[in-house]
């Protein structure tokens, strides 16, 4: 599938939290917990507890969410198809949509129980 800029501004528009509680519900249900979830977060994106609540709170849209994230450099290492569509295959000029699938596909990886250590990506030399 192809990425549209309606689809990456439609995205973009879209609340984190407006999203956060069914990715946590999700991962409760199996067996894993919001500290996990965090970590997930907090090692693509540098965001601390206290940062991803403030984002919350300030109902911060993904476009905002990603904008003032520093985005871990080996989160080019994170690849397969979430929603369709392949992450390495989306274009540069929908960065904002990469970023997004990069999110969920971690996500999903942790709900699928796949172990920290292979979730958080470290290059292999």
């Amino acid at each position: 599938m192809k990425v549209t800029a309606e689809k990456n501004e439609k995205i973009g528009k879209m609340t984190f939290a407006s999203v956060y509680p069914h990715y946590i519900n999700r991962l409760e249900k199996n067996g894993r917990t919001k500290e996990e979830f965090h970590q997930v977060i907090e090692w693509l994106t540098g965001y601390d507890d206290k940062k991803i609540q403030e984002l919350i709170d300030e109902k911060a849209t993904f476009k905002t969410f990603f904008k003032n994230a520093k985005l871990n450099p080996n989160a080019h290492l994170i690849t397969g198809v979430v929603c369709g569509y392949r992450i390495e295959e989306i274009e540069d000029e929908f960065e904002l949509y990469r970023q997004c699938r990069y999110l969920d596909k971690l996500y999903d990886e942790l709900a699928k129980g796949r172990k920290m250590e292979k979730i958080l990506r470290v290059e292999k030399k």
